[in-house]
């Protein structure tokens, strides 16, 4: 009988790693039409935020995402799981509540068994029941690797959306999850991973973000990102542009996996991470002397990461206990917003 095959076996990256890095992805978007002569489009693509939303009514905003990859673990349901959480992830970082998913599914027909196919839609579902939501429809194709993600539809009332560009000068950053899943996922593709690594990788990245929901209803949190394929430095600079603000991120109180500084060490970084530094490398501002491995933890690519969130900072101390009730063990106060050049200081 046929061995099953590895589902990261067929694909060249894996999980938000696959994401175009980002001045690419800027520089493909640099001619797109200006979206501002919809005045009820109220985030669109200016702000490189993490959904898109539409004001329906005084009460009403509707937010749209998609998000899909390849896997970046060989568990087909896990990595179900994992790509749903991460989509959902969207939705609730622009302070909405999800409502509805469709599915977006690609696979090499020829090389997954219908099983395989079938327990990466069962742990989609599982995610999005989990939520709350229906999976109520989708698309399918044959594709040469294997892809799974959703398209989420949610809402929030306008006082509750939160988009990333709104952080104020003085305000704390709080980050709601560990660093190091592109660290961990580069080492599951050279089998050096064991499987209580695996399994807190997997706990991390399917637990969904609905702390953003609650997050948005308090006036004293201004803006809430996802850190996915960027890494924090990345989705750090997205906040700072926005604002037009300087962040400063304290080394030492950044949150991490249990092995991602053993794994970054060894050597475990993902291409996407060296991309990314290539990328925005210029607009950052690191230790004399600072290791590569801890430069590759700042721009790692998180799948299905934590929330940043920038909020004011005599609120930070109850919002860190809050957040950490919620299930968000290594939740922690990483830094400031000043005014100042945008871009991120590292200390």
């Amino acid at each position: 009988m046929n061995e099953l095959p590895r589902l990261t076996s067929l694909a060249h990256g894996g999980g938000c790693g696959c994401k175009l890095a980002p001045s690419v992805l800027r520089e493909l978007l640099a001619d797109q039409p200006v979206t501002h002569v919809f005045p009820q489009l109220l985030v669109g693509t200016e702000t490189a935020d993490d959904a898109a939303v539409w004001q329906v009514d005084d009460n009403t905003c509707v937010i749209a995402t998609t998000d899909f990859f390849m896997p970046m673990v060989d568990d087909p349901r896990d990595f179900g799981r994992i790509a749903a959480t991460n989509a959902i992830s969207d939705i609730y970082a622009m302070g909405g509540r999800p409502i509805m998913a469709l599915a977006i599914l690609g696979m090499p027909i020829d090389k997954l068994a219908p099983a395989q196919i079938r327990e990466i839609l069962a742990g989609g579902r599982e995610i999005c029941a989990e939520a709350g939501i229906p999976v109520a429809g989708g698309h399918s194709i044959d594709a040469p690797e294997p892809i799974y993600g959703l398209a989420v539809i949610g809402l929030c009332h306008p006082s509750e959306l939160r988009r990333n560009a709104d952080a104020r000068p003085g305000d704390a950053l709080i980050l709601t999850k560990g660093i190091g899943v592109g660290i961990y996922s580069a080492a599951i593709k050279k089998g050096a991973l064991d499987d209580q690594g695996i399994a807190e990788m997997v706990a991390s990245a399917t637990t969904l973000n609905r702390i953003g929901s609650d997050l948005a209803k308090r006036p004293e949190v201004h803006a809430i990102t996802d850190v996915t394929g960027f890494g924090i430095l990345g989705h750090g600079l997205e906040i700072a542009r926005g604002a037009g603000l300087r962040l400063h991120l304290d080394l030492a109180a950044l949150p991490l996996l249990d092995r991602a500084a053993e794994l970054a060490k060894a050597g475990h970084f993902t291409g996407a991470s060296t991309r990314n530094w290539a990328a925005y490398g210029a607009e950052v501002s690191l230790p004399p002397d600072l290791p590569d491995w801890q430069r590759a933890l700042l721009t790692d690519p998180q799948t299905s990461g934590g929330l940043l969130v920038s909020c004011a900072a005599d609120a930070a101390p109850d919002l860190l206990a809050s957040i950490r009730a919620a299930g968000f063990p290594l939740a922690a106060i990483i830094g400031r917003a000043e005014a100042g050049t945008p871009g991120i200081t590292v200390a």
